[in-house]
């Protein structure tokens, strides 16, 4: 058993994840109609989301404070930072929305589990629930095993009018991710 962590500092020595091509037929796909369970109680279609751009992170699966890490996760490149990845765009919101985009997480965890975590987190968005592996197989999302479970890899989606308009893959460091995002999003303007 590992020692409690410190979820929000990521390690210096994590491991670079390497682009293997796994995203690279998701720009211009269409977005699946496929409801998942959302935090914020209601369903959500991301095919059918109500704004122009809709910026979806996901992430493989967050850990809870004071319990130690699963042994081998940080040596998974690009595993580790799901909550540094979640607090940053919760620290970016306001940006987001201005430049005219809804905000959803999105992991296979269940919606119970993620429930603590936004509330944990503050986050100001909802986070979606594919505990199922729909919506990721749907996409053909690349995924990996870890301890008896499938996870999705970390990637961020840019949707637009029922289509992936830009694909964030790999994403690293992962506490930067939403940085990245809206500089994308400011360079790619609606």
């Amino acid at each position: 058993m590992t020692e409690p962590r410190n979820l929000m500092q990521l390690p210096t020595d994590l491991p670079i994840p390497e682009d293997d091509g796994a995203c690279d037929h998701l720009t211009d796909m269409a977005v699946p109609t496929i409801t998942l369970p959302s935090t914020a109680g209601g369903p959500v279609n991301l095919a059918e989301t109500a704004s122009m751009r809709t910026v979806v992170y996901i992430y493989p699966r967050t850990g809870r404070p004071g319990r130690p890490g699963p042994l081998g996760w940080d040596d998974i490149p690009g595993a580790r930072g799901c909550t540094p990845q979640s607090w940053a765009f919760r620290d970016h919101h306001a940006e987001l929305v201005a430049l005219g985009t809804e905000i959803y997480g999105l992991s296979t965890q269940t919606t119970d589990y993620q429930q603590e975590m936004a509330k944990r987190l503050h986050l100001p968005f909802p986070v979606l629930s594919d505990s199922a592996l729909t919506f990721a197989h749907a996409l053909d999302l690349p995924l990996f095993q870890w301890n008896g479970k499938t996870l999705i890899k970390r990637l961020t989606l840019v949707l637009r009018d029922g289509r992936i308009e830009h694909v964030f893959y790999p994403v690293f460091p992962p506490d930067k991710n939403a940085e990245t995002v809206i500089a994308w999003l400011t360079a790619h303007p609606i």
